[in-house]
């Protein structure tokens, strides 16, 4: 096994720094990857964070399980890249400097935008050892996301996977053109993309889901020893976000998990004065998957997330 031409024998963990650019400072930022290679040989198993750069849940996960050592395998190689996107993490951005997306900026190119650099090494140095990822991300600024696992229901092995993370809920979500988790299926390589709270703020709940989960799929390759019961999960087949009609102040009556059915009043929008009063009913039967936190909303705001089942 060879990353960034530094080989890493059985048995070796290993922290290896990519060089990637300078900033305008001159400062040089690079992106680290911390490697743990069993002495046995088996799957090889990349879990991933911080590709959106405001997005803090997932890196903290992956730091615990560095920090803490969770996570030994005593069969195959688990790489562990808590932070890809390290220009989007300086600035509290999603995106890159030039508002580059690098979760649509793959395979990327060596001479391309900062993005796309990234890109073509993970899709030259990292993408090709693997056999399976986990990718960490959360919902939006102030839209949350209730632990939940997104894969395309057509991938088979990816759906097996995500079936041993065990979180709450297992969204089906097609491939998206030129995302990571389309560039590894494009190579037969299976990522599961983890869902769980909100940019720009910590969930304790949500880190801890992604860690379990990712114990639950290492075990169920046989990477590691022990027993993790996995939660009640639902797959949901569709799912639809739930918009405000009119502008004003929303409250809503249920919870993140909650199960709604058709016609149920799921929240308020009010306006400032009292004078106005609208009720937002569920159009579907239907799990809470995800919620809008802004209690300020325009007409056509996303505010409620339900799956369907």
């Amino acid at each position: 096994m060879v990353i960034n031409g530094i080989r890493i024998r059985p048995g070796q963990t290993l922290n290896i720094d990519i060089a990637i650019a300078r900033l305008p400072t001159h400062t040089l930022i690079d992106l680290p990857v911390f490697i743990k290679r069993a002495k046995e040989d088996g799957p090889v198993v990349l879990i991933s964070g911080g590709i959106h750069g405001d997005e803090i849940n997932g890196i903290v996960a992956i730091r615990k399980m560095l920090e803490e050592e969770l996570i030994t395998p005593n069969k195959g190689t688990v790489i562990f890249i808590p932070l890809v996107n390290v220009y989007g993490f300086l600035s509290s951005s999603r995106t890159f400097p030039d508002g580059r997306d690098l979760n649509r900026s793959f395979p990327g190119s060596k001479k391309g935008s900062l993005a796309s650099q990234i890109a073509f090494i993970l899709s030259n140095e990292i993408i090709p050892i693997i056999d399976y990822g986990i990718d960490f991300h959360t919902g939006g600024r102030m839209l949350s996301n209730y632990p939940q696992v997104r894969v395309d229901y057509k991938d088979k092995k990816g759906l097996e996977l995500a079936n041993a993370f065990g979180t709450h809920f297992i969204l089906n979500s097609p491939h998206i053109d030129k995302s990571f988790r389309k560039e590894a299926y494009k190579r037969r390589k299976h990522i599961l993309v983890y869902e769980g709270g909100e940019s720009m703020r910590l969930d304790d709940y949500a880190v801890e889901e992604a860690i379990l989960g990712t114990k639950r799929v290492l075990i169920h390759l046989g990477m590691i020893e022990g027993e993790i019961p996995p939660k009640d999960t639902i797959q949901i087949k569709e799912s639809s976000w739930v918009r405000a009609k009119v502008s004003g102040i929303f409250s809503s009556n249920v919870k993140l998990g909650d199960e709604v059915k058709k016609g149920q009043i799921i929240a308020k929008i009010t306006d400032p004065y009292g004078q106005v009063k609208v009720p937002v009913k569920a159009t579907n039967n239907g799990h809470v998957v995800g919620l809008n936190n802004n209690p300020v909303v325009n007409a056509g705001d996303a505010i409620v997330h339900v799956g369907r089942i």
